[in-house]
């Protein structure tokens, strides 16, 4: 199996993934897609940027959208379990030859900006301003009615290696497609919090941020905010899906906001808080690997990804390839 073993005792301890950093080239624009039409919540607005959350959130953000002339990722950023924690994260990283900066960042308290195996940019830490509960105002429920961030997915040019280096800061993998020929990983889903993934790797010229999900309570969100953006002018936005994962077990579906970064609205995968659960393995080749129903995704859905600021992805150095929707 070329999984690593679980790594139970990591340098420092990360509690889950947090936030994801947008730069969208039009402010008001995408704020009519997550906020009018999707339903996540204004936390924080001026005519450079705005912070949003989602119903369940206690932290002050889940999102940050940055008006900029061209559309990127800026960092994708967790929360660990405290300051000690942040200082050990510190320590690692840069032992690791690492690049790190201790940023301010509007809203948070002490934060780590570093890289991963591959350049991408991560941030890091332990406190963040906290708001009173909104999950039982129902006259803000919205859209597709988002209660919290769920997972990031990356493009990788090296699957194996993304899962080695995630590894050793504690993430443990639950499921993973493996490639028959070579042996290698072509997609894997690694987790700290408990669910099916926080971070997802899949083989492609990378690193690129391939989506963004949000958890939402149940598969008919999904079909309501299906008919909402097909009636008020979001109808080339739906790139995938309503489905069922084979993979998670979740029900799904893919949009893309303005500028194209793609968001995953996502429900109903499992609980995986045992220590010693088994990851399951899929092959390649398998149709329900991708849509339980057996739907294979566009060919967009393995090509198009969001850049990260000032980094230039690589090609993947595997090179097999999914059965992919004609």
């Amino acid at each position: 199996m070329p999984v690593p073993a679980p790594n139970l005792y990591p340098p420092f301890n990360i509690v889950r993934l947090s936030h994801v950093e947008f730069a969208v080239t039009d402010l008001a624009k995408s704020r009519a897609f997550y906020v009018d039409t999707l339903g996540l919540q204004v936390t924080d607005e001026d005519a450079t940027a705005i912070h949003l959350r989602a119903m369940e959130e206690r932290g002050h953000h889940c999102l940050i959208l940055k008006k900029a002339d061209s559309a990127s990722v800026r960092a994708l950023s967790f929360k660990v379990f405290d300051e000690a924690d942040l200082d050990r994260a510190h320590d690692w990283f840069q032992g690791q030859g690492h690049p790190v900066a201790r940023v301010k960042r509007a809203h948070q308290g002490r934060t780590l900006a570093t890289t991963d195996c591959f350049g991408m940019p991560v941030e890091f830490y332990a406190r963040m301003d906290r708001l009173p509960p909104i999950h039982q105002k129902y006259a803000l429920y919205n859209g597709v009615k988002p209660l919290r961030i769920d997972h990031f997915n990356c493009f990788s040019p090296d699957v194996d290696k993304a899962v080695a280096f995630y590894n050793q800061l504690g993430f443990r993998v639950t499921e993973y497609t493996e490639d028959e020929e070579t042996g290698r990983l072509w997609a894997a889903w690694t987790h700290r919090k408990g669910g099916v993934h926080d971070i997802a790797f899949t083989n492609g010229t990378g690193p690129r941020l391939h989506h963004t999900a949000f958890w939402v309570p149940t598969p008919l969100n999904i079909i309501d905010l299906l008919d909402l953006m097909s009636t008020t002018g979001w109808l080339a936005n739906i790139e995938r899906g309503p489905g069922r994962h084979g993979i998670s077990n979740a029900f799904f579906l893919y949009i893309r906001d303005p500028d194209g970064h793609r968001i995953e609205i996502y429900c109903s995968d499992y609980q995986t808080v045992d220590p010693d659960l088994e990851p399951i393995k899929w092959d390649l080749k398998d149709p329900q690997r991708q849509t339980l129903w057996g739907a294979p995704a566009p060919r967009s859905w393995f090509e198009e990804g969001s850049l990260f600021e000032g980094l230039k992805p690589v090609e993947a150095t595997l090179k097999a390839t999914p059965i992919v929707a004609p």
